[in-house]
């Protein structure tokens, strides 16, 4: 909260909403999704969602926090230095300027993901090479982001007590072959 304050890390300012919104969300996907162990990367990390609460959840992932900006980073890596959360790293990049440093990699996630096309395409390609890809989107948006063909996609996951929230889980159709 105190960071929030100075850095606008996220516009939800209720502490309640936040641990739901934020936290709650989050960890929701691990009990969703079949996210065990192997290496993530959260792009657009932005206050560490959804990354930091799946880590917590599931330490024997290793993680990568990626955000593009300065002062979000700098937040990122104080709350992994004070959460010691081991095999957790963070880029400040944007992804589209990654791809080496990251792969191989299990999963790539994102809850703030933009341009569904060009995220995907990147996760996707065989300098990243993630396996699976999982997004938390909006009902509205999911028939754009299931239009990418390089992705085989499960089912949309309600998310509870959310307003048309979808967890979008797929696999890289190219990784399975």
């Amino acid at each position: 909260m105190r960071w929030n304050e100075k850095l606008n890390l996220t516009a939800i300012r209720s502490p309640l909403e936040i641990l739901y919104r934020h936290f709650c969300e989050s960890m929701f996907a691990a009990g969703a999704i079949p996210v065990d162990k192997g290496r993530i990367a959260d792009i657009g990390s932005g206050p560490g969602f959804p990354g930091i609460p799946l880590k917590i959840i599931r330490p024997e992932l290793e993680l990568c926090l990626v955000e593009s900006n300065i002062k979000k980073g700098t937040f990122l890596a104080e709350v992994v230095r004070e959460l010691q959360l081991s095999n957790t790293r963070v880029l400040i990049s944007r992804y589209e300027e990654l791809g080496e440093e990251l792969s191989p990699l299990d999963y790539v996630c994102s809850r703030a993901v933009g341009e569904f096309g060009p995220f995907l395409e990147w996760a996707g390609s065989a300098v990243v090479g993630a396996r699976q890809v999982i997004l938390w989107i909006g009902g509205r948006d999911l028939e754009e982001a299931q239009k990418s063909k390089q992705w085989e996609w499960r089912e949309p996951i309600l998310v509870p007590q959310s307003l048309q929230r979808y967890l979008l889980v797929g696999k890289n159709k190219e990784m399975s072959a």
